[in-house]
């Protein structure tokens, strides 16, 4: 839903990729890009969102049919035999994830305090800028 919000928004320079699940293809998309930002809705993170830097990592996603942003990148470093473009994460906090569940009042506001601040990344679009925003994960 963020997603389709920006692209609304016609934000320039900016590409947007909507999927499900990643996958080991998508390692391909990351090539000639100066920053990357996934976005994911996520059940336990502080709200409305969190903003953090990802690495490359062989985690237990790496092998299974949808992988996790870090085994993407671990993906990228390895076939290109170079580091990824700087990768960020933003994880936005969901309430309930049942099929055909519709958004709480909660998870509402998550979203749009999640796509004011994705505007902000995207209206400036430099590496310092992001990673004075962010945490890193431990």
């Amino acid at each position: 839903m963020l997603l389709e919000r920006l692209e609304a928004e016609a934000v320039s320079g900016i590409e947007c990729l909507t999927d499900f699940q990643l996958q080991v293809e998508h390692a391909l998309d990351l090539e000639g890009r100066d920053l990357a930002l996934f976005i994911d809705a996520h059940l336990t993170c502080t709200p409305p969102y969190e903003f953090t830097l990802l690495q490359p990592e062989i985690d237990r996603s790496y092998t299974t049919h949808a992988m996790s942003p870090a085994a993407v990148l671990q993906v990228y470093q390895q076939i290109n035999h170079r580091p990824p473009p700087p990768s960020f994460m933003l994880s936005v906090r969901g309430e309930r994830f049942e099929l055909g569940e519709g958004l709480s009042l909660s998870a509402l506001a998550n979203l749009e305090a999640a796509l004011q601040f994705a505007k902000l990344l995207c209206a400036r679009p430099e590496l310092s800028y992001w990673q004075s925003l962010c945490r890193k994960r431990p």
